[in-house]
């Protein structure tokens, strides 16, 4: 009796090989999604986005001012206000980094919450809580540093 095929943990199998870090599946509501994201970008709702971005599930993705981690300003996250979200999910980019809580006064001063995470964990939890109908905006920095 053959349990079939068997790897070791030195052979490289095709589906590792793919171009994309994540591909995500999104849910059957009209609202944009991510559906992967790579070093290269984002593709959302089939369109590949480079570079840093907002994401608002209702109005699409824009381009967000802030180039890298350490150009950030309060004026960048003050650009988020315009959506009026109930929370702002921000990418700090490949790794985990928190911006300074002086630099998020205008979110806080408006009672809109955030949450830092690395980048493709930020992607994967505005999915589920855009598929939610939740009002949320992403503030994302790209996968690799500039």
């Amino acid at each position: 009796m053959s349990l079939g095929k068997t790897y070791n943990l030195t052979t490289e199998l095709a589906i590792f090989k793919k171009h994309h870090r994540m591909k995500l599946h999104p849910d059957a509501s009209n609202a944009y999604s991510i559906q992967s994201y790579s070093d290269e970008g984002v593709i959302v709702n089939g369109k590949l986005q480079t570079g840093p971005l907002k994401l608002c599930a209702i109005q699409g993705p824009q381009a967000w001012s802030a180039a890298t981690f350490e150009s950030l300003t309060q004026a960048s996250f003050d650009e988020l206000l315009a959506f009026q979200p109930e929370l702002v999910i921000f990418g700090s980019g490949p790794r985990l980094k928190f911006p300074s809580p002086k630099l998020l006064q205008g979110l806080i001063q408006q009672g809109i919450g955030v949450e830092t995470m690395d980048s493709g964990a930020a992607c994967r939890t505005f999915n589920v809580l855009a598929g939610e109908g939740r009002h949320v905006v992403l503030a994302f920095l790209p996968l690799i540093d500039a």
